[in-house]
């Protein structure tokens, strides 16, 4: 795909960025990693990535290091196996899913503390696809079991859903709204914080407004709900009525074209993220719609994908992206303007 420098953007870029801790760092290879490539002036730099607690700097606790004796491998050095979902809340702590161990991970990164768990109340996961925090909750939408839980950071149970889902895909929260994406019945379901539905929007469909298996969806700083209608190829952009303001995307094979997209996104300056998941990359688009820039290509090395799934932005503008088949979570940086 070709690339378009991010013109709009004002003149200038912080020269370098804050390392977080526990990220996996970057080598003499990996340290001048961005996009687009030099000579043109950088605008996302490769940070590093995630397979493990030892990554993120998790201390671990007495009874972890006597499990980790027992079975033989240490607690920090354990591979997560399929990372599929991800979130960040406003004190850059970490949330994540694993698909293939059904399990839920959340790193709350002041304390360095990684508390991972399988179950919540009765239940235990199936299929964890997509996780959000506010404040202190923690929103899980677990597509097998067609449920969507509210558990606090060490996942005990707060309450489920009240909502007759058919396969929940997408969740996030922010502000007091809940947001679901449910791509069996092709709808967005908005939810106040304790579970209770406000509205709900769309059928399935590709006319604007319709959808065709909504997955992921976040909702940015002013109010507007992001959905990836995937078999529709396009990202969605709706007011919180359920108006649709912006179509991003469409069917094919070029820059600014999606074949199967999922998680999506958006920076401090109204930049969208959409990554797609056949394409193994990520596209970079304006807040109406143009394309800027892509971000990777198939492979394992640093800055590659194998069916990456979700993303999030934190405040920081540090980017962090499920590349569920490569076992990992790889970050990224957006060289924002001063």
């Amino acid at each position: 795909m070709c690339v378009i420098l991010f013109a709009n953007l004002a003149g200038g870029v912080i020269s370098g960025c804050r390392t977080s801790t526990g990220v996996a760092p970057a080598d003499s290879v990996t340290a001048n990693l961005v996009w687009p490539s030099p000579p043109a002036e950088p605008r996302v730099k490769y940070v590093g990535s995630y397979s493990c607690a030892k990554d993120l700097g998790a201390r671990s606790s007495f009874w972890q290091r006597v499990v980790g004796f027992v079975a033989g491998e240490s607690w920090e050095r354990a591979k997560w196996v399929r990372p599929f979902g991800v979130a960040v809340d406003l004190n850059d702590s970490l949330c994540f899913t694993d698909t293939a161990t059904g399990s839920v991970g959340y790193f709350d990164r002041q304390k360095r503390v990684l508390t991972r768990w399988d179950h919540t109340g009765d239940f235990r996961f199936v299929s964890p696809v997509a996780i959000a925090k506010n404040n202190e909750a923690i929103f899980i939408a677990d597509s097998g079991l067609k449920r969507v839980f509210s558990c606090d950071e060490k996942g005990r149970l707060n309450f489920i859903v009240d909502y007759p889902f058919e396969r929940p895909s997408g969740v996030f929260a922010r502000g007091d709204r809940l947001v679901v994406a449910d791509a069996g019945k092709n709808c967005i379901l908005v939810f106040d914080l304790k579970g209770r539905l406000i509205t709900q929007f769309g059928k399935r469909g590709d006319q604007k407004g319709e959808l065709n298996i909504p997955t992921h969806l976040m909702i940015d700083l002013a109010g507007l709900i992001y959905v990836s209608d995937s078999m529709n190829n396009r990202v969605q952009v709706f007011d919180e009525k359920g108006n649709v303001l912006h179509v991003i995307g469409t069917s094919g094979d070029s820059s600014g074209q999606f074949s199967r997209p999922k998680g999506v996104s958006v920076d401090s300056d109204g930049h969208v993220y959409v990554v797609d998941a056949l394409f193994d990359n990520i596209q970079i688009f304006d807040r109406n719609g143009s394309f800027l820039l892509d971000i990777g290509t198939a492979g394992a090395a640093p800055g590659e994908f194998w069916l990456p799934a979700g993303i999030a932005i934190g405040r920081d503008n540090r980017i962090y992206v499920a590349d569920s088949y490569n076992n990992r979570i790889q970050v990224f940086q957006y060289l924002a303007s001063p």
